[in-house]
């Protein structure tokens, strides 16, 4: 493909070797997942998946302010010892906020899953600190996994998480069928894959763990504080503006709406993790080089031209199909899950395009701007889901559809105007592409709209 090529005046054979590991091993850990899901949802009820949610939204939004953002850091500096003491900053943060979590679910679990909507949620909140934790070491080791340009490990322990989850989650249904099979399947998913990489690491990098020192992690808290100052906050704005809505989707909506919703994101999320997660991760380990080439405005055209060519058409695709295809593959009774697909489809396209290149902006020193924008964002959806919820409930999760498509096509507006990428001669290199993606959503739109799915 004339990506790939385009990428060779990067060096971009170690790029696409990189990038091609982590979608392999992506890849196979959502083949596994997306293969469990129908016996899931035979397993588990709507219900067991909307507790599922309020227990996700939960620990998504904590657990990416866990780290204090220190990860983010992890790949700027040019000396391993110093990466490493910043790798250990953040491991200990997400120690101390699990801890934190931990005594605030001890007194107060019950009144929080009044307040979600979710009064047996109580029941499975201890998971919670555990959860945390695991999730926030897990994500730093992979960016110090990353700079090492180990990207089979990473790819290793995405299919080791996948496998680990799915079997939890499948015995678990199969003698006990609550909540909590599906809980425990997702901390164990992050658990496996933070032991395999620290595990991994301790072994290959012992010269490095003789450097680590209090007084350096301290000066390095000093250096690097730009990021528990703004993208901690940044962070949590864009997390809260995904799942507060869905907490709101939970406790408003009469039926297992939440549920559906978290079907539905956990399919349409598989390309963002799949590809734009793949290519976040080696786009932000080579873009510190690019800057300081000065070529950081061609490597991210060329890497949102590559990620249009890959992504948008299979995903407009299957979008357009799910309404018909879920009911045969989940069960009748998720064929609400169907529709929300379709609805998801161009929310879903603009944030796998801006996704991968908004570490830009850490990249040039625009953290206050990141933050700004996750901040508005989090007033849009928010605002626009509590306010729907007093007119029209039945529509809440059509709306936090909406107001994602237009919270992320800002997003990657502002991200390329900060890398100096032409707008106008991204969108006619591509035209053609996003043509044919905007006439089969909406004839798709239009034949659900008649045989009256919407």
């Amino acid at each position: 493909m004339r990506f790939w090529k385009k990428m060779e005046r990067y060096k971009a054979s170690d790029f696409v070797r990189a990038v091609s590991v982590l979608i392999g091993g992506t890849a196979v850990a959502q083949i596994i997942m997306l293969c469990v899901l129908p016996l899931l949802t035979r397993l588990y009820t709507p219900e067991d998946f909307s507790v599922l949610s309020v227990y996700l939204a939960l620990l998504s939004v904590i657990s990416v302010a866990a780290t204090l953002r220190f990860e983010l850091a992890i790949p700027i500096p040019e000396d391993d010892v110093d990466a490493i003491n910043i790798l250990f900053l953040a491991i200990v943060s997400s120690a101390l906020s699990g801890t934190l979590i931990a005594l605030v679910v001890y007194f107060f679990s019950e009144y929080l899953s009044l307040l979600f909507g979710r009064p047996n949620l109580q029941y499975y909140l201890w998971v919670l600190p555990v959860g945390i934790f695991f999730s926030g070491s897990y994500s730093a080791l992979q960016f110090w996994t990353g700079r090492k340009k180990r990207f089979s490990d990473i790819a290793k322990t995405k299919v080791q998480q996948a496998f680990g989850a799915a079997s939890v989650q499948i015995l678990y249904g199969f003698f006990a069928s609550t909540p909590l099979g599906l809980i425990l399947g997702q901390t164990i998913n992050n658990g496996a894959g933070a032991v395999g990489l620290a595990t991994k690491s301790y072994f290959l990098d012992k010269s490095s763990l003789s450097g680590v020192q209090f007084h350096k992690m301290r000066k390095l808290f000093k250096k690097y504080d730009r990021f528990p100052k703004y993208s901690m906050l940044e962070g949590l704005a864009n997390n809260a503006a995904i799942q507060v809505p869905v907490i709101l989707i939970a406790s408003l909506a009469a039926s297992p709406e939440a549920g559906y919703l978290l079907l539905a994101m956990q399919l349409m999320q598989a390309p963002i993790g799949l590809v734009g997660g793949a290519v976040s991760q080696v786009y932000l380990s080579k873009a510190p080089e690019m800057q300081r080439a000065g070529q950081l405005s061609n490597f991210t055209l060329d890497t949102l031209l590559g990620l249009v060519k890959v992504g948008i058409i299979p995903l407009v695709a299957a979008g357009a199909m799910a309404p018909f295809v879920f009911p045969i593959i989940f069960g009748e009774q998720w064929q609400r899950a169907g529709v929300i697909i379709l609805y998801m489809v161009p929310w879903i396209a603009m944030q796998l395009l801006a996704s991968p290149i908004s570490m830009a902006l850490h990249i040039t020193n625009n953290q206050p701007i990141a933050m700004y924008l996750q901040f508005c964002g989090l007033l849009l959806r928010v605002g626009a889901v509590a306010i729907i919820a007093l007119w029209i409930p039945s529509k809440l999760t059509e709306v936090y559809a909406v107001t994602g498509f237009v919270f992320y096509t800002v997003y990657l507006i502002i991200v390329m105007n900060v890398t100096q990428v032409k707008i106008w001669d991204f969108l006619c290199r591509v035209k053609y592409i996003i043509g044919v993606a905007v006439a089969l959503f909406l004839l798709a739109i239009i034949y659900v709209a008649r045989l009256r799915f919407i």
